[in-house]
């Protein structure tokens, strides 16, 4: 039987409010660990810790931590691509702001929104998600374009670009989550994939990159490995999903737009980061645009978890 949901209340909002702050902060934590350990290794080894975790906390339900069903494919398939999706993030901030990062990879919901709609039939875009497709994909160019682009700014486009790249890999993730078996299973059974196959990805690119040796324990590196491998892919993921079970997602998924908001608010207050007015103008288009091919979340669905 299922079991009723209730309306956010002030426990959820602050709740809520903490998670997108978390989230918010993750890029950055990883950007300034950059000079002691590559981007690529953190996310690597942030996958191990959280699996292992999940896989205990598994066992501690009495879950089957691993089973040949048919969720299988789909769980290595979604595992590569979470992966693709990191090695995409790892290399963008290497190479642009976290800032930029933030809001670039949070298109993702614009790409899973044209994915389902070549996919399902039920999940036909309506006009208001069409027209936030357009402001999203407006801002985007208004951020690149919107200024001179000098020759010194080329790496920082780059970066954005496989910054959207990572948004797009995200999204095709949610796409292979909501048209296969994993749509039925235990969330910590999906998240379990994710993380193990990213891992495989993400160290597999790392040694053939040159980039598993670039480590030095330093206490920033092991508080930001620590910070992303604990609270960020075990902790603030299971704390959303326990929220999910007891609130309706329809309300919380409204406060996850508070998450690049806060990642752009950490770049320029922790990593001192500039903010040009053609990135700031096309950002707000951006997340508006992602809202609205959102909307219809807010009437129903369970809505994926935020990276």
């Amino acid at each position: 039987m299922s079991v009723a949901r209730k309306s956010v209340d002030g426990f959820a909002a602050g709740a809520m409010f903490l998670l997108c702050i978390v989230w918010g902060l993750q890029q950055v934590v990883i950007k300034l660990a950059a000079p002691d350990i590559a981007p690529i290794m953190l996310l690597a080894l942030r996958s191990l810790i959280s699996g292992g975790l999940v896989v205990l906390l598994m066992r501690r339900r009495g879950e089957p931590v691993l089973v040949r069903d048919a969720t299988l494919w789909p769980g290595l398939l979604a595992g590569a691509l979470f992966g693709i999706e990191f090695v995409f993030l790892g290399e963008a901030l290497l190479l642009t702001s976290a800032s930029h990062t933030a809001v670039f990879l949070y298109t993702a919901p614009v790409f899973t929104a044209l994915g389902l709609h070549l996919l399902l039939p039920s999940e036909r875009l309506r006009p208001l998600q069409w027209a936030g497709i357009l402001l999203a994909f407006a801002g985007i160019a208004l951020a690149f374009l919107g200024g001179p682009v000098a020759t010194a700014s080329a790496d920082m486009l780059f970066g954005d670009a496989l910054a959207i790249l990572g948004g797009l890999a995200w999204g095709a993730t949610t796409v292979v989550v909501r048209t296969t078996a994993l749509s039925e299973a235990p969330p910590t059974r999906t998240l379990l994939y994710q993380l193990l196959a990213g891992f495989v990805v993400l160290l597999a690119y790392a040694v053939l990159s040159g980039q598993a040796g670039q480590l030095r324990p330093t206490p920033l590196m092991w508080g930001s490995l620590l910070f992303n491998g604990v609270v960020v892919s075990f902790a603030s993921y299971l704390a959303w999903f326990w929220l999910l079970r007891r609130y309706l997602a329809s309300r919380l998924v409204v406060f996850s737009f508070m998450t690049p908001i806060f990642g752009v608010g950490f770049g320029v207050l922790l990593l001192d980061e500039p903010l040009t007015l053609n990135f700031v103008f096309g950002a707000v288009l951006v997340l508006f645009g992602v809202f609205l091919v959102s909307a219809t979340q807010l009437f129903g669905g369970v809505p994926k978890a935020p990276r």
